[in-house]
């Protein structure tokens, strides 16, 4: 996973400071157990081999023995993993482990609620950039895992014309001519989507976006106005539902046949499940 390194080492470093002095100050560094991760709370288990990953950064030479794996539904008092470690290594990663597990089993298990409202669809569920700043990697993860789709990690992987860079650009038009000719000039591979708030701003992508425009986001609309705007785009583009769209709403957008929906719910709404770290002394 990109970044995953280095959020895991300024992690580390951000929790154990000058070093983990509850654990120095009472058990001897040469002393070993095991843990188990126990679940407390029904969901979607996410985060597993990120966990793995924490204690080999901190212990390589660890034993990590899986009891399930990412993506499968978890049952309060199931056991989802066993580490053996030393007892200095089991401690210090403890709270890093349980943070991240708890957080991306929360967002799976959001993200599988809405994915399987639209089982059978031609609608997908996409994530947005609304995450929590250097921890958008295990976030993003955490959708894949619960069966939604990444939407653009960040703002070099994809120009998205979004409100406020076409009305700082002049328009539509403007933008859109703008972010082609950069593209072109620069060689970058960038697709370009545009963002549009009325049937209006849609035929103006469609005067000028043709072999331009990959994706028009279509921002509040109903899903009358959503049927509207599909009629107009005519597959021309692809096609992206966005703005408060929920679990309640979700499959009325989907019966419009749009391609996507985006929720910035599934990853700033989530909430963290229950789970917890048991260490234990090896005899």
């Amino acid at each position: 996973m990109l970044h995953i390194d280095h959020l895991i080492e300024e992690a580390l470093r951000e929790d154990l400071g000058s070093g983990d002095h509850s654990t120095l100050s009472c058990i001897p560094k040469e002393a070993k157990g095991k843990a188990l991760l126990k679940i407390k709370q029904d969901g979607i288990l996410a985060g597993m081999e990120v966990a793995e990953i924490i204690f080999r950064k901190m212990e390589n030479s660890c034993q990590f023995f899986p009891y399930k794996k990412d993506g499968e539904k978890m049952v309060n008092g199931e056991i989802a993993f066993e580490v053996s470690a030393h007892v200095h290594t089991i401690l210090s990663c403890e709270r890093l482990v349980l943070n991240c597990m708890q957080r991306m089993s929360g967002i799976a298990t959001l993200t599988r609620a809405y994915a399987d409202i639209l089982e059978g669809y031609h609608t997908k569920i996409l994530d947005t950039r609304k995450t929590t700043p250097n921890f958008r990697v295990l976030e993003k993860e955490a959708v894949r895992i619960g069966g939604g789709l990444n939407h653009r990690f960040g703002l070099y992987d994809m120009i998205m014309l979004k409100d406020n860079h076409i009305d700082y650009a002049g328009g539509i038009e403007q933008a859109i001519n703008r972010a082609h000719q950069y593209i072109v000039t620069t060689g970058l591979p960038l697709k370009i989507e545009v963002e549009t708030r009325s049937l209006e701003d849609i035929r103006k992508v469609i005067k000028v976006g043709e072999h331009k425009v990959f994706r028009v986001m279509l921002d509040n609309f109903t899903p009358a106005e959503l049927s509207k705007a599909l009629t107009l785009i005519d597959h021309r583009f692809e096609t992206e539902a966005s703005g408060g769209i929920n679990l309640n709403t979700v499959r009325q957008y989907a019966d419009t046949g749009v391609d996507y929906v985006s929720v910035g719910g599934l990853i700033h709404q989530a909430k963290s499940v229950d789970l917890s770290l048991k260490a234990e002394m090896e005899k």
